[in-house]
C-alpha cells in the first residue's frame, strides 16, 4: 500500500533527521552484520597470509614444526570466520537509551501457544 503524499514528507524529514544525527550513524554502523562480517574476513585473511607464510619458510627451511604450525594458523582462520553466537536471552538493545528486559521466564510449549491463539481471536 502506498504512502499516502503528507506520509511520505513525513518519512523524508525522519530520514535527513536521522541522517544529520551521528550519534545514531555510529550506533546503527556498530550493529550492522555486514560491518562485522567485513572485518572478519580481513582478520581471516590476514592469519591465512601469516600461516601461509610460516609454512613456506617452514618448507624452505626443512623445519617440519614451523610447517605444521603454518597449517594449524590457517586452519585457525576457520574459528574467526565463523559468525558469533547469538544472544538468545530476549534482551532488546536501544539506541541512545534503556533497554527493556523480558522479565517473566517462558511459560510451556502448551502455554504459548495458548496465549498465541488468544491473541489471535482478539483481532
Amino acid at each position: 500500500m502506498p504512502l499516502s503524499e503528507h506520509e511520505q514528507r513525513l518519512f523524508e524529514e525522519i530520514e535527513r533527521s536521522l541522517a544529520d544525527d551521528p550519534k545514531f550513524a555510529s550506533a546503527v554502523r556498530a550493529s550492522d552484520p555486514r560491518h562485522h562480517a567485513k572485518r572478519r574476513l580481513v582478520v581471516a585473511g590476514l592469519i591465512v597470509l601469516a600461516g601461509l607464510a610460516l609454512l613456506v619458510l617452514g618448507a624452505v627451511n626443512r623445519l617440519i614444526p614451523l610447517g605444521v604450525a603454518g597449517a594449524v594458523v590457517m586452519f585457525g582462520a576457520l574459528f574467526v570466520l565463523r559468525p558469533p553466537r547469538r544472544n538468545r536471552k530476549g534482551r532488546l538493545r536501544s539506541v541512545g537509551g534503556t533497554a527493556s528486559r523480558r522479565t517473566s521466564r517462558r511459560g510451556s510449549l502448551a502455554d504459548r501457544l495458548e496465549e498465541k491463539w488468544r491473541r489471535r481471536g482478539l483481532r
